[in-house]
């Protein structure tokens, strides 16, 4: 019975898992998800699951499949017969929008199924070290909260009926001191790739809700992905317009800015933090910028240039520029990037038109694996 139990409950996973993978583009460009974020479970709305079963009716009754019905007569009515397409408000219940609550790491294996992501190939394994306590054996000595009790009480049981103190009518088993036996552990030293996302996010202006939103949806899943590829990942969040300043999660998403834009003082921040707290050695670094494209002048969009080649790009994994199309936003500073880091595959660009693209956005983002 519970091998059958596991049985039904692995294929209606599988039914699940494909559902969501189905409509995942819809999860993504609606942003569905991020209001269900748990601390790691998801709960995901998906349609209906219909389990196909037959009805049985009374015996009596005669129609389709039993008494005096014939091939070709229709399921319900008369022959014939069609409706008028009206109908009454009534009474019933309707169809009912499925809740099923899904991990973090299962979200992200799907994203990786559908975006065929390969996983990333990570650096600085050999310096960050985490320590495990793994059971290895079992000891005669150790504290009772590692008593083996299977152990303890086959000792005991082997001990009485050599000495014939066993009694099969009264079978009390009394074990010794000698009897006990504890598990044993040892601790392991394994390396551990860490892994720090610095998102950085132009709020001049130029850049309204919606555009803030696509970035909001877009972190959500590079969060969910890199999530599964580093067992520490941490997250630091830099809005800029002339001035950059570091915030925390909620501020980078809800504040409401105006002004001109300077994207160098975000550089120069995210530059200032690895500097300061993840030597590129021990790190995996993924700075994320987005913005509309606006600068400030070019001067500033040549500092830009020179802090990317001098301070970012050889201390990161990847750069990522996502550029969010706005009606205010003139899209330049992508193009000056291209002009001068085109052959630099360090760096990675995407423009992200609406909302609809920011599926091809993320794979852009995730497909080299670095």
């Amino acid at each position: 019975m519970s091998l059958k139990i596991d049985q039904d409950h692995s294929r209606f996973r599988k039914i699940v898992r494909g559902k969501i993978r189905k409509n995942l583009k819809k999860y993504i460009s609606q942003g569905e998800l991020i209001g269900k974020k748990g601390k790691d479970l998801v709960s995901i709305p998906i349609p209906q699951i219909d389990i196909p079963r037959f009805r049985f009716a009374d015996k009596q009754q005669g129609g389709v499949g039993q008494g005096d019905g014939e091939p070709g007569d229709p399921l319900s009515g008369q022959e014939g017969e069609e409706g008028d397409g009206a109908g009454k408000a009534g009474e019933g219940e309707g169809d009912h929008v499925l809740e099923v609550e899904v991990t973090l790491d299962e979200l992200a294996d799907i994203l990786g199924e559908e975006l065929e992501l390969p996983n990333i190939e990570t650096k600085g394994k050999s310096t960050i070290v985490d320590k495990k306590d793994r059971y290895v054996g079992i000891r005669n000595v150790g504290p009772n909260s590692l008593r083996h009790f299977k152990r303890t009480y086959r000792n005991a049981l082997l001990r009485q009926i050599a000495s014939g103190q066993y009694d099969p009518k009264n079978p009390i088993i009394v074990p010794t001191r000698d009897d006990m036996r504890y598990r044993s552990w040892k601790t392991e030293e394994e390396p551990v790739a860490n892994a720090v996302i610095i998102y950085m996010m132009d709020v001049s202006g130029s850049m309204g809700d919606e555009q803030k939103e696509i970035v909001r949806i877009e972190s959500f899943w590079l969060d969910a992905w890199l999530t599964k590829q580093y067992k520490g990942l941490e997250t630091r969040f830099i809005i800029h317009d002339a001035v950059a300043r570091e915030v925390d999660r909620e501020t980078f998403f809800k504040t409401r800015e105006s002004g001109g834009t300077m994207i160098s003082s975000a550089y120069k921040l995210c530059a200032e933090i690895i500097e300061a707290d993840y030597p590129s050695s021990e790190w995996n670094i993924y700075p994320y910028h987005f913005s509309d494209g606006d600068n400030w002048s070019v001067d500033d969009t040549l500092l830009c240039i020179d802090l990317l080649k001098n301070k970012l790009l050889p201390a990161s994994n990847v750069f990522s520029y996502g550029q969010v199309e706005s009606p205010y936003g003139s899209g330049q500073f992508l193009k000056d990037l291209h002009e001068h880091l085109k052959d630099d595959d360090r760096i990675i660009t995407s423009e992200i038109r609406d909302r609809d693209a920011i599926m091809e956005s993320i794979r852009e983002f995730l497909s080299k694996g670095k």
